[in-house]
C-alpha cells in the first residue's frame, strides 16, 4: 500500500480555474447603471411587447426536437449515474444449470460414477460486496453526478440558445418587412415621378431621356421588393424549422411588431454572480468537478481491492436428491487483489485523468472569459446605439426635406430629373440605414439578455472552483 501511494508521485493537474476578481471589468462596466434586479427574467423575450413572439417561443420550448435531443442526453447521463451508484451496493445473482456429464473411467472419480453419463443439477445464490476503502466507487459516482448535472444545465443552455435564435430570426423578419415597406413607398414615389415626368414632357419641359430614366427606376424598385419578399419567406422557413414544424407553419406568422425597451441596467454584482447565472459557465464548472473526481478514481486504482463474497446452493447427480439438505453447498470469504506490475498502465490512466481535468479547467476559463467579452460587446453596442439612432433620424429628416424641396422645384421646371433621382436615392439609403440600426437595437437587447444568462436560476449546489484540490492533497500526502 505504501508503494502504491508513492507510485502516483509527480503526477498532478497543471491548470487552475480563473477567479472572477482577476478579470478586470470596472472601466468597461463603470459607466452603466447598476441594479440588483437587472438580471433578465426567464421570459426575457416578453420585454419586446409582441404577443405573437411570446406564443412562438412558448411553442418552440414545448415542441422543438433540439430540446428533446438535450433531454435524451440528460436521460443518458442519469442512466450512467445509476450504473455508477450500483457499485456502492451489494450485488446478488442466482444461477441454475443442468449438465449431461460423462466422467472418465480412468480419472479420479470413484465408482459407480466412473465411466458413466450423469445429469448434474446445480443451483446457486451468490452475494458480493466491494469494500470501498479508498472511495473509488464513491468518486466514480460523484463524477457521474457531475456529468448528469452538466447535461441538465446544458439543457437549460439549449433552451436559452433556442429562444435567442428565435428572437433573432423574428427580428430579421421584422426588419425585412420594414425594408420592404420602404421599398414599396419608394416604388410609389418613382411611379409618381414617372407620371410627373411624362406630363412635363407633354408640356415641353422635359424630353424622352427624362422619361426613360424615370421608367428605369421602377423595375429596379420592383426587383428589390421581390428580393425582400424572398428574404421574408426564408425567415419564415427558418422560424418554422426552429419551431420543429414544416415550412407551412411559417406562413401563419404575421408581420412582427417588436419594440425595444428604453434604457438598460446591469446587475450590481457582475461579474461575481455571473458564475452562477450563465448556464454554460455552470455546466463547465460541473464538468471540472466530474474530472476532479475521475482523478480520485484513477488514484484509487493503485490500492488493493477487497471484495466479500458468499454463496449458497444445491448440487446433486440426478434430480431425486437435488432438494435434500445433504446436497447443499456454501462458501464465504474475502478476495483481495493488489496491482503489482501493470507496465505503467495505472500511471498512464492517472496522467490521462490529470490531462482531462486540465482540459475541463481551461474550457471553463475560456467560457468565463468569453462570457465577460460577450457582455462587454453588447454594452459597447448599446452605449453607442442611441447616439447613432439620433444622428440617423436627423439624417433621414434632412434627406426627406431636401427631396421634397427638389421635387417641388422639378414640378415647377426648376430642377433636373437627375437631381430628383439623387435626392430620392439619398432618402431611401438613409431610411434603410435607420431600419438596420433599429434592428441592431433589438438584436443587442436580445443578446444582452442572453449574455446575462437569460433568467437562469442559480444552482445552490454548484461546485466552487477555488484552486487545485488535487495538488494540495498530493502535497499533504508527501
Amino acid at each position: 500500500m505504501a508503494l502504491s501511494a508513492c507510485s502516483t508521485g509527480g503526477l498532478r493537474p497543471q491548470s487552475t480555474a480563473l477567479q472572477p476578481a482577476r478579470l478586470r471589468a470596472e472601466q468597461t462596466l463603470g459607466n452603466v447603471a447598476l441594479s440588483p434586479a437587472a438580471w433578465p427574467r426567464s421570459d426575457w423575450w416578453s420585454s419586446f411587447g409582441d404577443p405573437q413572439l411570446d406564443r412562438i417561443v412558448a411553442e418552440a420550448l414545448a415542441d422543438s426536437p433540439t430540446l428533446r435531443t438535450a433531454e435524451a442526453r440528460v436521460r443518458t447521463a442519469q442512466a450512467m449515474e445509476a450504473a455508477a451508484g450500483a457499485s456502492l451496493l451489494p450485488n446478488v445473482s442466482g444461477s441454475m444449470s443442468t449438465v449431461e456429464h460423462h466422467y472418465s473411467a480412468n480419472g479420479t472419480t470413484p465408482s459407480p460414477v466412473r465411466g458413466t453419463w450423469q445429469t448434474v443439477y446445480e443451483g446457486n445464490l451468490a452475494v458480493g460486496y466491494e469494500l470501498d476503502f479508498w472511495s473509488k466507487n464513491r468518486a466514480a459516482l460523484d463524477a457521474a453526478i457531475g456529468r448528469t448535472k452538466a447535461a441538465e444545465i446544458d439543457g437549460q443552455a439549449t433552451r436559452l440558445m433556442l429562444a435567442s435564435a428565435i428572437v433573432q430570426a423574428y427580428a430579421s423578419l421584422q426588419t425585412n418587412f420594414e425594408q420592404r415597406a420602404i421599398e414599396e413607398d419608394y416604388l410609389r414615389q418613382q411611379e409618381s415621378i414617372a407620371d410627373l415626368t411624362r406630363r412635363r414632357a407633354r408640356a415641353e419641359l422635359g424630353d424622352q431621356v427624362d422619361i426613360e430614366q424615370a421608367q428605369a427606376a421602377i423595375p429596379a424598385a420592383r426587383a428589390q421588393i421581390s428580393a425582400l419578399s424572398e428574404q421574408i419567406e426564408l425567415d419564415r422557413n427558418r422560424l418554422a424549422a426552429l419551431l420543429g414544424k414544416g415550412p407551412d407553419r411559417g406562413r401563419d406568422i404575421s408581420p412582427p411588431a417588436m419594440n425595444r425597451a428604453a434604457g438598460f441596467a446591469l446587475p450590481s454584482r457582475l461579474p461575481a454572480e455571473l458564475l452562477g447565472r450563465r448556464p454554460d459557465i455552470v455546466a463547465q464548472r460541473w464538468r471540472v468537478e466530474a474530472a476532479s473526481r475521475e482523478i480520485d478514481v484513477a488514484k484509487a486504482r493503485f490500492y488493493p481491492n477487497i471484495n466479500l463474497g458468499a454463496m449458497v446452493g444445491l448440487q446433486s447427480l440426478g434430480l431425486s436428491n437435488f432438494f435434500d439438505l445433504s446436497s447443499g453447498t456454501a462458501g464465504i470469504g474475502p478476495a483481495i487483489s493488489l496491482p503489482i506490475f501493470q507496465g505503467g498502465g495505472l500511471r498512464a490512466g492517472l496522467a490521462a485523468s490529470d490531462a482531462a481535468y486540465d482540459l475541463a479547467v481551461e474550457s471553463y476559463n475560456t467560457t468565463l472569459i468569453d462570457a465577460l467579452r460577450d457582455i462587454a460587446d453588447q454594452l459597447t453596442g448599446l452605449n453607442w446605439l442611441d447616439r447613432r439612432l439620433a444622428e440617423q433620424q436627423d439624417a433621414v429628416a434632412t434627406a426627406t426635406r431636401t427631396a421634397n424641396l427638389v421635387r417641388h422645384r422639378y414640378a415647377a421646371g426648376l430642377a433636373t430629373y437627375l437631381q430628383v433621382l439623387a435626392t430620392q436615392s439619398a432618402v431611401l439609403q438613409q431610411r434603410r440605414q435607420l431600419v438596420a440600426l433599429q434592428m441592431r437595437g433589438l438584436s443587442l437587447q436580445a443578446n444582452l439578455s442572453r449574455a446575462l444568462g437569460g433568467g437562469f436560476i442559480p444552482d445552490p449546489d454548484v461546485p466552487n472552483l477555488t484552486g487545485d484540490r488535487h495538488t494540495s492533497n498530493e502535497e499533504n500526502q508527501q
